[in-house]
């Protein structure tokens, strides 16, 4: 089974990124501690600790994207903010949910300057953490976090949906509401609308991508090849049902307000159990990235695998893997326990293989106990 494609775009810099904050905080060890904690931020690589065993610099992802600290140093002119005084630069932080995060860090010695409120623009709050930096915390409003081109739902087809519930339950903790049918479930509380749908084809995931304009993507999507049937009005906006040209089933859909549709974002935070990566498995890598760059308008950046590419600046991040006898949409699934997932797995009548540290993280290559394909990874 191939790895998942995801160590370019969790890499250190973020696909598109052209400004990183590097905060001089006094005590960095501790800073690295509280924005783990606090935060949810994971260190990227460990740390340069200088002889005197000050911090000279760190790397940690955060929400998607990546910032630096290191201690204070008079030598180079570099210093920390003086907690409870003015600070020149406020650093911005997107996230799926403001009361959570804002909570937790306040729980966690942060200072609340700002509470959390709705706004045109979206919900936001402002914080001060124990080391003096200023911190907006912010989400898009309701409905409109997505981009042009960003999966807007999935549906994880199996050959049993009531199985596959019962399976990552056990696994991921997922709980469920039921679906538009008697063959579907979603499920509760994911950093993107997810379903379980029984179908003949199952073993992939389906994928329901966001577009400003439904009616001329499903024209783009014609003229490049594929098939799109008229868009349909759902409760929450327009679908329409749709084949790329080397048969791939996927869907597009336009919200109500499809003009706030943003059109850059960075990445949510995501928790256990959520979402994090897609690997597109096709069998011409060629074909599927002139068709979804006419389509949805994604550009790619080659990856470290061979045959191997990444969306930028799509989210849940995409890989897509050429070569393939068959064409396999794979979700990759977070865990803050790699062990205990992968003997969850096994015990609910899956297979996986033994946990393996990669750049990004520990990942682990899956199939449920009817056989569909995923991978788990703890970051």
């Amino acid at each position: 089974m191939p790895e998942p494609i995801v160590d370019e775009l969790l890499a250190p810099i973020t696909a598109g990124a052209a400004i990183t904050p590097y905060l001089a905080v006094a005590g960095a060890s501790a800073a690295i501690v509280w924005y783990e904690e606090a935060f949810g931020a994971h260190l990227l690589y460990d740390p340069v600790v200088m002889p005197d065993g000050r911090i000279g610099h760190a790397e940690l992802e955060l929400a998607g994207a990546t910032f630096m600290l290191s201690d204070e140093s008079s030598h180079i002119g570099v210093a920390a903010p003086i907690p409870g005084e003015a600070v020149p630069v406020t650093v911005h932080l997107e996230v799926a949910d403001v009361d959570v995060v804002v909570d937790r860090a306040v729980a966690a010695g942060a200072r609340l300057e700002r509470p959390a409120a709705d706004y045109d623009y979206g919900r936001n709050a402002v914080v001060r953490d124990p080391f003096g930096h200023r911190w907006l915390v912010s989400a898009a409003p309701r409905g409109h976090g997505l981009r042009h081109g960003d999966i807007a739902y999935v549906s994880l087809w199996v050959d049993d949906p009531d199985r596959a519930a019962l399976f990552f339950s056990a696994v991921l903790g997922w709980t469920y509401s039921p679906g538009s049918g008697a063959r579907g479930r979603q499920v509760k509380g994911l950093n993107i609308h997810h379903g379980l749908w029984g179908t003949e084809d199952a073993g992939t995931l389906f994928c329901c991508f966001a577009v400003d304009d439904i009616v001329a993507a499903t024209e783009r999507a014609r003229s490049a090849g594929g098939i799109a049937e008229e868009p349909h009005p759902e409760p929450y906006g327009l679908v329409a049902t749709c084949t790329d040209d080397q048969g791939v089933g996927f869907a597009l859909f336009e919200p109500p307000d499809a003009g706030l549709l943003r059109a850059a974002s960075k990445a949510t935070g995501v928790r256990p159990g959520d979402l994090a990566y897609v690997t597109m498995e096709v069998v011409d890598s060629g074909r599927a990235r002139a068709f979804y760059g006419r389509v949805l308008g994604w550009h790619f950046s080659s990856g470290r695998v061979a045959g191997g590419w990444h969306v930028d600046a799509v989210m849940p991040m995409v890989g897509l893997s050429g070569g393939h006898e068959a064409a396999t949409t794979i979700p990759l699934y977070v865990v803050d326990d790699i062990a205990f997932a992968v003997r969850a797995v096994r015990r609910a009548g899956g297979s996986a293989t033994e946990p393996e540290t990669q750049p990004y993280g520990i990942t682990a290559n899956c199939r449920d106990d009817q056989g569909t394909r995923f991978y788990l990874c703890q970051f």
